[in-house]
């Protein structure tokens, strides 16, 4: 009997997946709540960012929200070692983790400045840092957005009237109406001649005034804005 019940054991822990409780090391970005570390794919724990293709609205224009969702967590992760507490696998075979870098809770990070929601569906681990970020209008709270659970069941946002032509008026003395297609990044050039660039979502976007005249414009990517000469904004 006890050689049946020991054979039975070591049958059960044969058959149930062992977690790995630690993984770490440089993380690529997939998007803005999922990493891959030495080819092993990690979904941040409690979180849910909104998809690659996502498109939010701030005042009435468009604008792709999952990008800049990832774009948050490349900045978030660049050139550090990740290091990831197992907490699960998924129904996809991705491990479900609380990932540091450099000591920050970077699951935390992305929810307290506005890039992901807190999953409650899974976790109400976050929910502090939802609140905060949407007490501060802070990344997609600056704006309108469809929760990403929500989103990936083919929830969209409702389609807006055209501009009427005082807010059309308005567009052009910001600018926008010379803004391509998706290209919403404002490159502004600060009283001291600096050239600084927002992001939507960021503390200064919403205030700041593009002036074509003054050689300021707006760009489709960071990157694009940077290989120009513009630095991110510090706020």
């Amino acid at each position: 009997m006890r050689f049946a019940l020991f054979v039975l054991t070591v049958l059960v822990l044969a058959s149930t997946p062992v977690l790995a409780q630690t993984i770490s090391g440089p993380a690529r970005v997939i998007d803005g709540d999922t990493i891959d570390i030495s080819g092993q794919r990690v979904r941040l724990h409690g979180i849910d960012a909104p998809e690659k293709a996502q498109t939010c609205r701030i005042e009435g224009v468009p604008w792709v929200c999952g990008v800049a969702a990832w774009g948050e967590l490349v900045q978030l992760v660049a050139g550090q070692d990740v290091t990831c507490d197992t907490r699960d696998i998924d129904r996809y075979g991705r491990t479900v983790a609380v990932c540091t870098a450099d000591g920050e809770d970077i699951n935390a990070a992305m929810v307290a400045q506005g890039w992901a929601l807190a999953y409650r569906q899974f976790s109400v681990d976050y929910v502090a840092q939802e609140g905060e970020a949407r007490e501060a209008r802070r990344g997609l709270w600056a704006g309108e957005f469809i929760p990403p659970w929500e989103w990936r069941r083919g929830d969209r946002l409702a389609a807006r009237p055209a501009a009427s032509p005082v807010n059309q008026e308005q567009n052009i003395a910001d600018g926008r109406d010379n803004a391509p297609g998706q290209c919403l990044i404002k490159g502004n050039i600060s009283s001291r001649g600096e050239r600084i660039y927002h992001v939507p979502g960021g503390a200064s976007y919403s205030r700041t005034r593009i002036s074509p005249t003054k050689g300021e414009r707006f760009f489709c990517s960071e990157a694009e804005a940077e290989a120009a000469g513009w630095r991110a904004s510090q706020r």
